[in-house]
């Protein structure tokens, strides 16, 4: 505990460094009468990129809460925020696609009892399964907007839900009882393992006493729906 005490104060150090360091920086080229345009573009960019990598850092860190081995009330926005940024990269424009859009609505929830790095694994494999569905749809039609749309409810005092859903492709119906058997998989070899979302739902349903489940039909999307207990004690 002590030497983790340690490397957050050093840590806090570093951060408080970099930020007076880039902040006098900033200051003395403002003062520069001769405002070296370039210079200044190129300092604003280094100092966005040093942000954009303490909120990644920060992601990662909420991400997998390693610290955090033991049932805890935690607030599931956060989880779900931090996984989507970590997917980040991956939801951006590219030369061949479009950007998918992510739509979140969050209703006012409780702090849930789980495990939350678990539950944020959950959340990863079913965004990043998303993404791939969405990637598969823009090759058949590339003018499709593909989107994810995560909604989150309290379903009464005892239970929320979260469902993530994509406009993608859809899932046959044949192929849906299968999901969640253990290396089950319709992507290509090398591009999956097919125990992503088996060990979601042993996640959802072992280990939280909750439910997992996905309804979908060909174009028309998928949609998962988990549902978890607010406390484990009534598990």
């Amino acid at each position: 505990m002590r030497f983790e005490n340690q490397q957050d104060s050093s840590r806090a150090v570093l951060r408080g460094s970099l930020d007076a360091a880039f902040t006098s920086l900033w200051d003395v080229m403002q003062s520069d009468p001769r405002n070296d345009k370039p210079a200044v573009i190129l300092v604003t960019n280094i100092s966005y990129g040093t942000e954009r990598i303490r909120d990644i850092v920060k992601s990662l860190r909420s991400f997998s809460r390693l610290d955090e081995a033991e049932v805890k009330a935690v607030d599931i926005h956060e989880g779900i925020d931090s996984t989507l940024l970590i997917l980040q990269h991956r939801l951006l424009a590219k030369t061949d696609r479009r950007e998918i859009e992510v739509t979140k609505h969050y209703s006012q929830l409780p702090l849930v009892e789980c495990y939350a790095g678990q539950l944020n694994q959950v959340f990863m494999n079913i965004l990043a399964n998303a993404i791939d569905a969405l990637e598969e749809s823009l090759v058949v039609n590339t003018n499709h907007q593909p989107v994810i749309t995560i909604r989150t409810e309290l379903i009464d005092i005892q239970w929320v839900r979260i469902t993530i859903a994509d406009n993608g492709c859809g899932i046959p119906k044949v192929i849906q009882s299968r999901i969640f058997d253990p290396f089950f998989t319709t992507k290509s070899v090398g591009k999956g393992t097919g125990m992503g979302m088996s060990i979601s739902y042993q996640i959802v349903t072992g280990n939280h006493g909750g439910k997992l489940y996905c309804q979908s039909a060909p174009s028309q999307g998928a949609e998962f729906l988990i549902e978890i207990p607010v406390r484990q004690s009534i598990v």
